[in-house]
């Protein structure tokens, strides 16, 4: 799978039998729908979204994106407890992070 933003190759990550895609150059990350709930443990996000947050930020100048399991265009969600938080979903497979991005909506969801 190539990451829907900078187009580079995506690497299989795999945590507690959960596998994820993460990209090899902007270190982005693709969660099949489900997993980015499973896996928004804090430690685990750590270790998931590696990424530098300031790249993740350039990288939301990046706004139509399409689905890298079905094409389709995905929606841009903005984390209203968190406004500079922005992360595109496919209501049917799943949701893209950039970098840092992860590790900020899972410490949101347990506020």
């Amino acid at each position: 799978m190539d990451c829907p933003k900078c187009k580079a190759p995506m690497e299989e990550v795999t945590y507690d039998q959960i596998m994820i895609d993460r990209c090899t150059k902007c270190l982005g990350l693709w969660f099949d729908k489900g997993e980015a709930e499973a896996l928004s443990d804090r430690w685990v996000t750590e270790y998931i979204d590696a990424g530098d947050p300031s790249l993740g930020e350039q990288m939301d100048e990046i706004d139509a994106i399409d689905c890298p399991r079905c094409g389709k265009p995905m929606r841009r969600y903005f984390d209203i407890s968190e406004s500079q938080l922005q992360y595109e979903e496919c209501d049917e497979h799943g949701k893209f992070f950039d970098a840092g991005e992860f590790t900020r909506w899972a410490e949101n969801q347990y506020q």
